[in-house]
């Protein structure tokens, strides 16, 4: 019982995370699983069983709020629907070290992206001549196939992959783009349950566990939408940007590349975290003028001119 409580909450606090920032319910499910020593298809699996309950239930919290575009759901949650299918069939026939191959090449990748959002919106907050403008349904396609194929494999990533990617076009705002990659979500779960049921059958399933993941991860889902509908975009962007780099530079001093010491990682870590936080005060400072600049013109536009 003790178990299901702890899998409970942390399925609360990761679609709370999600929820907010478009990413990490996978990543922080899948990582506990591996912990407890379940094998990696079969983790895979427990928690793309319980995102079909956290995703339908997020995105119709999203749709609620008004933060989903649902011609980006539709053109990048088809083609991600295909690539976490072919993933999940992946990952069912592979060892778990093809995976673990391919992580830091993926997190090297997401860890540029990272960087990039971060500091576009900490720095420039949202580009209006860019905002608004349509994303090319190739590139989304592209992405969506990449995303939802790394997401099966590696038991998380359908967010890490595509929220930086949309945030980093610029053309939408980034409760938008939480919303319509959440909702997306749920095709990509289904996608791959159906590719591990096809692949392993329920072997490996613990029903128990999923559930708890479920319950947990309902609770937090509207809760979720609410607050990434009152966050300020700039804010936002920077929050997302440094998850996104703390998550990949944790994967890459564990990784083989690296192999970083403890000696080596806690001054890394110190320093990511005061950059983020730096980030975040600036970006909270910066909103507030812009509020206060905006408040002013407003005032100013409302003064009967002199005659």
């Amino acid at each position: 019982m003790r178990t299901l409580i702890l899998l409970a909450l942390a399925g609360l606090g990761a679609q709370l995370v999600d929820g907010s920032l478009g990413m990490a319910y996978g990543v922080t499910s899948t990582t506990l699983l591996l912990a407890m020593g379940t094998n990696p298809a079969a983790t895979s699996a427990t928690v793309h069983l319980a995102e079909i309950g956290t995703t339908l239930m997020s995105g119709a919290s999203h749709w609620r709020f008004g933060n989903v575009d649902w011609k980006v759901v539709a053109k990048i949650g088809v083609p991600g629907a295909v690539g976490s299918f072919l993933g999940a069939t992946v990952l069912s026939k592979l060892s778990k070290l093809s995976t673990e191959v391919a992580e830091p090449a993926m997190s090297l990748i997401l860890l540029g992206l990272g960087l990039y959002v971060m500091s576009r919106f900490t720095f420039r907050g949202m580009t209006k001549g860019q905002l608004g403008k349509p994303l090319r349904k190739r590139f989304l396609a592209s992405l969506g196939l990449v995303a939802g194929f790394l997401d099966a494999t590696g038991g998380g990533g359908w967010g890490p992959v595509g929220t930086p990617a949309l945030l980093a076009s610029g053309r939408m705002e980034p409760r938008k783009v939480i919303g319509s990659v959440d909702t997306s979500e749920f095709l990509v779960a289904v996608a791959a349950i159906l590719g591990f049921l096809f692949s392993l059958g329920s072997q490996g399933l613990n029903w128990g566990w999923v559930l708890a993941f479920l319950l947990g991860g309902l609770v937090a889902a509207p809760v979720a939408a609410w607050l990434v509908r009152l966050v300020p975009p700039r804010v936002l962007g920077s929050a997302v940007g440094g998850v996104i780099i703390v998550t990949n530079v944790r994967t890459l001093l564990k990784s083989d590349w690296l192999g970083a010491s403890a000696g080596l990682s806690t001054p890394v870590y110190v320093l990511l975290y005061a950059l983020w936080a730096a980030a975040l005060t600036y970006s909270i400072r910066a909103y507030r003028k812009e509020q206060a600049a905006e408040a002013e013109a407003a005032v100013e536009e409302r003064q009967p001119v002199a005659a």
